[in-house]
């Protein structure tokens, strides 16, 4: 059977819970579409959670990657179109502020997901949750990410579904911080549809 790895992010700056950790978690092991879920959770860190990312790939040798983060303040599931060879943005959990870097020097200016981002927002709309493409993920850890898994497959020359799944906040957080917010089971099952329309 396929695998696939997926990957959520610690709590971090004024958010002390991060739902994604949660999904991960639950989602690891579970069989969705074609793919056995890997689920794991990454540091947010600009000095380690790429590494991270790249070292998960290369243990389990996924073939397909999503990786989610969390948009506080968003209402809908937001699948990224593009990830930029850009750190910027907030400190992140180890106190390190980025100023506009490069992720890779040599590294082109951006990358198109490679998940199939339409599909993911019909079939999500037509499960009655608010869905829509996003043309930015920011230039903090969550494009890290999503910029430092494409960059490796194209560098490795793997064509495998590779990208990033914005989510809003759980109800939870919300409690903590006054924001839009979903059920954590909402959450959940809305990833669970996202991923079974990988191919």
């Amino acid at each position: 059977m396929k695998k696939l790895l997926l990957t959520g992010f610690e709590p971090f700056l004024e958010f002390p819970i991060n739902p994604t950790t949660d999904i991960a978690i639950t989602l690891n092991g579970e069989v969705i579409g074609k793919y056995e879920v890997i689920g794991e959770v990454l540091s947010v860190d600009f000095h380690k959670s790429g590494k991270q990312l790249l070292g998960l790939i290369e243990k389990h040798d996924p073939d397909a990657v999503v990786s989610l983060g969390l948009a506080g303040g968003r209402n809908c599931i937001t699948p990224e179109r593009v990830a930029i060879n850009c750190n910027d943005g907030p400190v992140d959990n180890n106190g390190h502020k980025p100023n506009g870097e490069k992720i890779f020097e040599d590294g082109p200016d951006a990358y198109f997901s490679k998940l199939p981002i339409y599909e993911i927002v019909s079939r999500l709309e037509e499960a009655g949750y608010p869905a829509k493409i996003s043309n930015t993920a920011g230039a903090y850890l969550c494009n890290n990410v999503m910029y430092h898994s494409l960059h490796y497959l194209n560098e490795k020359e793997l064509d495998r579904p590779s990208g990033f799944i914005h989510i809003p906040a759980s109800h939870a957080l919300a409690v903590k911080k006054n924001m839009p917010s979903w059920s954590q089971q909402d959450l959940t099952e809305a990833v669970r549809l996202a991923l079974g329309c990988i191919e």
